[in-house]
């Protein structure tokens, strides 16, 4: 069986969860026989064929234009870094939208014999509605607008089975493959516009997550949370709703801590925005401080609200107990989670959640927010409501004054988390490929 997906981040390509859940799913599909042909936002039109589940390390190449894969396969690469480079896979995805493919984009979503007040079928009006959702000028919707021109010419020339687009960003994509291949489609739902904006958002996004989910043939949740939102707010069928929680595979885990500070340190991990509930974590760090002065406290992330915060935590004079780790990649990542003792979640929504089971497999206490997905699938770890920052003082407060069973807590947590792996979580999407098919 193959399959055809759509993704807007994997390793190195990150800047979020996604990166890592796509990471671990792909590669205990891989396992499983399954072969995916996988599709991401880069500067040339490649894919990436994994047939094997070291290709999720190695990230073999293809080009869909022979005389570029002749000239690719004759380059020699010093590092898989340098092969990256050359088919324009950066940290941060760019767009790359030539005028020859905008045109093409335009013929693809331009139905002239179609007007709107005659639409017929599901397929007509979405076709309808990507073409008005995805003419904003915004870099953000180029970049859709781009994976979703490009997904024509894959649906065309691949041989595959089923398709499976992860979040909005994707949903295009999905939605073009599936009108070419008459191939079901799969609809992976990580985060709603909901859940990113921490209120209503963008009207254009809603719109596409509506389409994107009324079109496919099967919604894949990642928690019930995230069901819920979705039959509430989009009126999707619940009958092609199937929830399946993310995962995590824990990989070497050093045996003793290195420290970057000798007193508790308490982390805050993940994009520094309103969904996340940083200023949540200013407010407790502030209180917890005046209790525990030696603590310290550290913002890991990047996002809209830094500046702000930053701001924040200088007019309330934390100094050099509250720092700001900006962004950090794996590496970085894995060296901060060995070095602290307690991780907060305090998002406003959180659909799931990976980065609260990355710091529990380094034996670090989680402290996790109630409006989380991760709270259905894990016992030990405090769980609290985002805006009882009350609770969330007295519990660290707690923790710090009583470090065995701080220890004890986070060691649980650690045992807990050896037993939620990819594999499982890859054999239930591998029995919704089975029955599209």
């Amino acid at each position: 069986m193959k399959i055809l997906m759509f993704s807007w981040e994997f390793p190195p390509l990150i800047s979020g969860g996604l990166a890592m859940a796509c990471y671990g799913m792909v590669k205990s599909l891989l396992k499983l026989g399954i072969e995916i042909d996988l599709v991401l936002p880069t500067k040339e039109m490649i894919y990436f064929p994994f047939k094997n589940p070291d290709d999720v390390d190695t990230l073999p190449v293809v080009f869909l234009d022979p005389i570029k894969q002749k000239t690719f396969n004759q380059t020699i690469f010093e590092t898989i870094e340098e092969k990256l480079e050359y088919i324009g896979v950066n940290k941060i995805p760019e767009t790359y939208l030539s005028p020859q493919e905008v045109q093409t984009w335009k013929e693809i979503i331009t139905i002239s014999h179609i007007q709107e007040k005659h639409i017929t079928t599901t397929e007509e009006r979405v076709l309808i509605n990507l073409k008005k959702y995805l003419s904003g000028d915004e870099n953000l919707f180029k970049k859709v607008q781009e994976m979703a021109t490009r997904a024509e010419h894959f649906a065309e020339k691949l041989n595959f089975d089923v398709i499976h687009a992860h979040d909005w960003l994707t949903y295009p994509a999905g939605i073009i493959a599936k009108r070419i291949s008459k191939k079901p489609l799969i609809s992976h739902m990580h985060a709603t516009e909901f859940d990113r904006a921490g209120g209503y958002g963008d009207d254009r996004i809603h719109n596409i997550e509506h389409d994107g989910l009324t079109y496919s043939d099967k919604v894949i949740c990642v928690s019930k949370y995230t069901a819920n939102m979705i039959i509430s707010r989009y009126r999707v069928d619940s009958g092609k709703i199937i929830i399946v929680h993310n995962a995590y595979d824990i990989g070497i885990i050093p045996e003793k801590k290195q420290r970057i500070f000798k007193k508790p340190t308490i982390l805050f991990l993940g994009r520094i925005t309103l969904q996340k509930g940083p200023d949540y974590f200013v407010e407790v760090a502030d209180r917890v401080l005046r209790l525990n002065p030696d603590a310290r406290f550290v913002m890991a992330g990047s996002g809209d609200m830094s500046r702000k915060l930053l701001h924040k935590t200088a007019s309330l004079r934390l100094k050099n107990r509250f720092i700001f780790a900006g962004f950090l990649n794996r590496k970085q990542v894995e060296e901060i989670l060995n070095s602290v003792d307690i991780y907060v979640l305090p998002s406003v929504s959180e659909p799931f959640g990976i980065a609260p089971l990355e710091a529990m497999a380094y034996g670090v206490t989680a402290i996790i927010s109630k409006q989380s997905g991760v709270s259905e699938v894990v016992e030990n770890a405090y769980k609290i409501d985002f805006w009882d920052i009350n609770e969330m003082t007295n519990i660290i407060d707690y923790l710090i004054k009583n470090p065995d069973i701080c220890y004890k807590v986070g060691n649980a947590g650690k045992q807990e988390v050896f037993h939620i792996g990819w594999d499982e979580v890859s054999e239930k999407i591998f029995a919704i490929y089975n029955e599209l098919t």
